[in-house]
């Protein structure tokens, strides 16, 4: 594990420029790539940032978190990005890989809260799902209908063979592929939360178990959509009998042609999803790699912008865009963090 010290950004900063070839010095806009959850938010503040500042206005990429973190651990030079959206938390497992690549001082930032939302076209009937109701509908094997401790190819067509006070109508579901942050949280939350309703399930060893909550079903009930939540939108308001598996602030932007079903009863509304009282909520993060700060301009401060009390405050423009604020003592903490640059040290994950 690396230890923070205040030599620290600049014996990071000295070793990446020694890796930096003429040409990729010569790259003047910030680079972020990661969570495509994260994406409007980030491209909020970008064009904020570009235009009220004399810098230009970063270049965003929708990559899902994975396969930012797979672009932003690649080592370190501006031939790769200087900043990972990411809609869950660095993995013990990235950090490590990071650090074999010599991205060693990364700064993490954690923006605010999200909830993952499955929704429907509004010319549908509105939903409402448990957590077991989300299991059985998706996963690849799920416990014999007939009854006993055993698990059987997934049997469910319609949502009613789950539940007769469900909807008889096919189950069809679109969601992010498995390298997208939101896929990651939904079925850790989602999935893992209905799957472990059943005791046998819950008593298993824990690899055995993820291999059983986590897997989702491969006969086109799930449609793995990539990484641009639009598409899914537009496919629920194609296809009212579809539903759509993404984040909230998606909800919001298409409020007027989509509606969230409730889970467990609670829908999501920035209060529940804030007080988790809405079980399918999470975390958004980006991370910034510290030895690019000073090279390529504006990194530092396109980082300061995102953490001012005007963009992701209790009234900053980003809660109009769906945003879930942090509490203020958390926004302070942070903004602190990314004034300084502060390392992580791979404790915290």
């Amino acid at each position: 594990m690396i230890k923070p010290n205040t030599a620290f950004a600049i014996v990071a900063l000295t070793g990446g420029l020694s890796m930096l070839s003429a040409p990729a010095l010569a790259r003047d806009t910030v680079n972020v790539v990661g969570s495509s959850t994260v994406y409007p938010f980030a491209t909020v503040v970008a064009e904020r940032f570009g235009r009220n500042t004399s810098f230009p206005t970063p270049k965003l990429e929708s990559t899902g978190s994975g396969g930012g973190f797979k672009l932003f651990c690649a080592g370190i030079g501006t031939q790769h990005p200087d900043i990972t959206n990411a809609s869950r938390r660095m993995k013990a497992s990235e950090f490590d890989m990071c650090q074999r690549n010599g991205v060693e001082a990364i700064t993490e930032v954690k923006i605010g809260a999200d909830g993952i939302v499955i929704a429907n076209s509004k010319q549908a009937d509105q939903m409402d799902l448990s957590l077991r109701q989300v299991f059985l509908a998706l996963a690849k094997e799920v416990p014999d209908p007939k009854g006993g401790d055993k698990l059987v190819a997934n049997p469910y067509e319609k949502w009613s063979d789950i539940d007769s006070g469900l909807p008889a109508k096919a189950i069809r579901v679109m969601g992010p592929p498995p390298t997208s942050g939101t896929r990651d949280a939904f079925v850790e939350i989602a999935m893992e939360g209905g799957c472990k309703t059943y005791g046998f399930i819950k008593a298993m060893e824990k690899k055995e178990m993820r291999g059983v909550c986590h897997n989702m079903r491969e006969d086109g009930a799930f449609v793995e959509a990539g990484e641009n939540d639009n598409l899914i939108v537009q496919r629920l308001v194609q296809d009212k009998d579809t539903l759509g598996i993404f984040g909230y602030s998606f909800l919001m932007e298409n409020s007027g042609e989509i509606q969230a079903t409730t889970i467990n009863g609670v829908a999501p509304t920035p209060d529940t999803i804030a007080d988790e009282k809405y079980p399918v909520a999470r975390s958004l993060f980006f991370y910034i790699k510290n030895a690019h700060a000073g090279v390529v301009p504006g990194i530092a401060e396109y980082a300061q912008e995102f953490t001012t009390e005007g963009a992701w405050g209790d009234n900053g423009y980003l809660v109009d865009v769906g945003l879930i604020p942090n509490p203020r003592n958390v926004r302070m903490e942070t903004a602190k963090a990314v004034r300084e640059l502060k390392p992580m040290t791979g404790d915290e994950l």
